[in-house]
């Protein structure tokens, strides 16, 4: 008479069991230093990025203030009726972003141009920008949504930019369209 053959689940069962036979755990280790991660170090120099985004006369810091729900448009003159409309729709596939929530104004304007850089050194032709929609900013309102807004109007190879669709941020984002270099 042959015995019964056991379960294929208990056979592997059996096999994990045997093969772990010996392991034991680690022991935890809480004297370890905690490392920090090493500050980012700049590609490219200051002036070079600056010649790369062709950046155009500052605009004036004294721009009407922005509410937490108001959109933000902005378009150049040169750019056609239905290009802008498309945008506005966000119909153009979005193919990089940045999120600046949590950054100081000067440290979010040099990630900004940062971004816009590598984006048009790229060749991308529409990202987006979360700037946030500044409901914690206290009574002088949205104070990154502004600057970025003057920002990006200063900023030549920067087509156009319209608040975003509800689903990729609202008025919280804006999609950022460039100009293609040839």
């Amino acid at each position: 008479m042959t015995k019964p053959r056991p379960a294929p689940l208990d056979e592997d069962r059996n096999a994990f069991r045997r093969a772990m036979a010996d392991v034991r755990p680690l022991p935890s280790r809480t004297d370890l230093p905690v490392q920090l991660q090493p500050r980012p170090k700049a590609t490219v120099a200051r002036a070079a990025r600056r010649d790369m985004l062709r950046e155009g006369p500052p605009m004036a810091a004294h721009a009407a203030t922005h509410e937490a729900h108001d959109d933000m448009a902005f378009r150049r003159p040169q750019l056609r009726d239905d290009v802008w409309r498309r945008l506005q729709r966000g119909k153009f596939a979005v193919e990089a972003e940045i999120d600046l929530h949590g950054l100081r104004t000067h440290a979010a304007q040099d990630a900004l141009r940062q971004f816009l850089g590598d984006s048009v050194r790229e060749g991308l032709r529409c990202v987006r920008v979360i700037h946030g929609k500044g409901l914690r900013s206290g009574a002088g309102g949205p104070v990154l949504k502004h600057a970025v807004s003057l920002w990006l109007r200063s900023v030549e190879n920067v087509a156009a930019c319209a608040s975003a669709r509800p689903a990729h941020g609202g008025s919280g984002a804006v999609y950022v369209l460039l100009t293609v270099r040839k």
